[in-house]
């Protein structure tokens, strides 16, 4: 009974500690930084979420919601010590493209719809979670996130033009709306461009001095004192208006369920899922690895969805993890998640006492501020880099964010999803296969298969550098029949090295012993060198063990030498002892 007792305490102190990872252990010396760091993530984010409401098309006060409930849950649940979860423009655009035809941008059933579609990711997460999907997010690469981003970016500054120029309407996408403001470009209103371009100015010229100045909130700040001073709504500049003050309501968003809107919006919660867990692994393994500290996806997974089950649970819309914002708080000097819950303090300030200023906020100024947003997710040098690095990749980006410009975000995710496997696909569909052989000095060396070079009179050594499967199984077959017909002197054995191969699927398997077909017809044998563990087992259940032989199957390559020349010595005294 003590042991039994004993046993359950360690586990509950483990499940205590597993929760509280973004916090534990509290360094006393630091928290007074991570202070700091939070008051300093609230003067910076606060104008952000407000603009990004302005991207999911829910009223301003849900951008604020976004940084009270679900950062905290977080901030308990997390696994990161660094991550910083809140509004995100990526899920943002992908939410208000999935709610198109569903409700009316802005009106109560549309802000309920965009919770239920929270409350969606979040299962998803959490589901996630029980299967250990955390691995998912390795699938969606590099280059097209870039891509992808980048055609968010595009896409949400087009969207902000009409009302830095004081338009009316916009188009239902990107190009309609270009067009939309050209043909109203005599009805400019000169205030708003001059407010937006004031902004602008503020904003790219602080962050020239210092990325720490809060550039959004000065501007914000400074814009809503001469709008209440010299009430610019009186010169046709639109302004936010009355907004809401004290906490948000808990409870189910109040919508009226049927299959077939479930049918509609499970899709866009799943591309939502999918920007989420990629985005946020992405950002979380970077500051783990920047401070040398343990990071588990698939526990921040529980995070993840906890958040997102509280902030459809509290009339907000979905949150992910934040590259921008964990990056202004680790520049402030934050170290753990006391700095997020700074924050959730400076922001339940806020909605308790300081929303009526906000009211008198130019909408001019919010849609400058998410188009600095926007032109921060166009990924100028990254697509750069990848242009100069991996040119065939950058085709891919280009797709990417050609999708989401011209047909759509929740397509340009489901397309980033493709294009990830195909890419990966590419990289195993035709690897660079070696030979190994020996120079003149007697150093082994790798070469290319085209060299058709041997590793000793008539022995083969063929490294086949990527796992072995359906789609370069063909290949495989083929390079195994052009150095068998090349080979001078004809060989006698053919040895595949399997030191770079992880995997020997169904096809790959028939190809095997296809090929050991192959060369037993030209009296040649098949032997392997150097496969791992868990390929061996899976050959010896394709019985391709059995085939060769096990004495044929060699753990090094000094193994495989020795057996050559030791096979090649008898058969040459064999014939002279007769």
């Amino acid at each position: 009974m003590v042991q039994t007792c004993e046993n359950f305490a360690n586990k509950t102190s483990h499940i205590k500690l597993s929760i509280f990872n973004g916090l534990l252990p509290l360094n006393r010396s630091q928290i007074p930084t991570d202070v700091v760091a939070g008051l300093t993530l609230a003067t910076l984010a606060i104008p952000e979420v407000m603009g990004y409401t302005r991207i999911s098309g829910t009223p301003i006060i849900t951008g604020l919601f976004t940084i009270l409930i679900p950062m905290m849950f977080y901030a308990f649940f997390g696994s990161s010590r660094h991550l910083v979860v809140g509004a995100d423009s990526a899920t943002a655009a992908v939410l208000a493209a999935g709610l198109v035809g569903i409700a009316t941008i802005g009106s109560p059933e549309y802000v309920a719809y965009a919770s239920l579609l929270a409350l969606l990711a979040g299962v998803m997460l959490l589901a996630a979670r029980l299967v250990r999907l955390g691995f998912l997010a390795d699938f969606l690469s590099r280059t097209v996130l870039v891509g992808f981003l980048t055609g968010v970016g595009i896409q949400v500054g087009i969207s902000q033009l009409h009302d830095m120029l004081g338009l009316s309407g916009h188009g239902i996408n990107p190009v309609q709306e270009i067009l939309n403001d050209v043909q109203q470009i005599s009805k400019v209103n000169i205030y708003c461009l001059t407010i937006s371009i004031g902004v602008l100015v503020l904003i790219f010229g602080l962050r020239r001095v210092s990325k720490k100045i809060p550039a959004a909130l000065i501007a914000v700040l400074s814009t809503i004192v001469v709008s209440f001073v010299f009430d610019l709504s009186s010169h046709g500049i639109a302004v936010l208006g009355q907004i809401p003050s004290g906490l948000p309501e808990l409870g189910w968003p109040n919508v009226s369920l049927s299959l077939g809107i479930l049918q509609r919006l499970l899709p866009t919660a799943f591309s939502m899922f999918v920007v989420i867990l990629a985005q946020s692994a992405a950002t979380s393994r970077a500051y783990a690895a920047r401070y040398d500290e343990q990071f588990n996806e698939n526990v921040d997974l529980i995070g993840l969805g906890v958040a997102n089950l509280s902030a459809g649970l509290s009339g907000t819309f979905v949150v992910n993890g934040s590259p921008t914002k964990t990056e202004m708080v680790d520049s402030a000097g934050g170290r753990s998640q006391i700095s997020q819950l700074t924050t959730v303090g400076v922001v339940l300030v806020v909605l308790m006492f300081l929303t009526g200023p906000l009211s008198y906020m130019p909408v001019a100024v919010l849609a400058a501020i998410v188009f600095v947003i926007a032109v921060g997710l166009v990924g100028v040098r990254e697509m750069h880099e990848i242009f100069v690095e991996r040119p065939a990749e950058f085709w891919v980006a280009t797709a990417t964010a050609g999708i989401v410009v011209f047909i759509g975000v929740e397509q340009g995710i489901i397309a980033a999803i493709i294009l990830s496997l195909f890419v990966h696909t590419r990289h195993g569909y035709r690897p660079s296969n070696t030979l190994l052989a020996e120079d003149k000095h007697g150093s082994r060396q790798s070469l290319p298969v085209e060299s058709c070079a041997q590793f000793l009179p008539g022995l083969i050594v063929y490294r086949f550098n990527h796992s072995m499967y359906y789609a370069n199984a063909d290949l495989f077959k083929a390079e195994v029949l052009k150095l068998t017909s090349e080979a001078h002197p004809p060989l006698s054995w053919f040895c595949v090295d399997g030191a770079a191969m992880d995997d020997v699927d169904f096809t790959a398997a028939a190809a095997i012993r296809e090929a050991y077909e192959l060369l037993r017809q030209r009296s040649i044998r098949l032997v392997f060198a150097e496969v791992q563990g868990h390929v061996r087992a899976e050959l010896e259940r394709s019985k391709i063990i059995d085939l060769v032989g096990t004495e044929y199957v060699f753990s090094t390559i000094y193994g495989l030498e020795d057996a050559y020349k030791k096979s090649f010595a008898n058969a040459v005294s064999e014939p002279s002892s007769k």
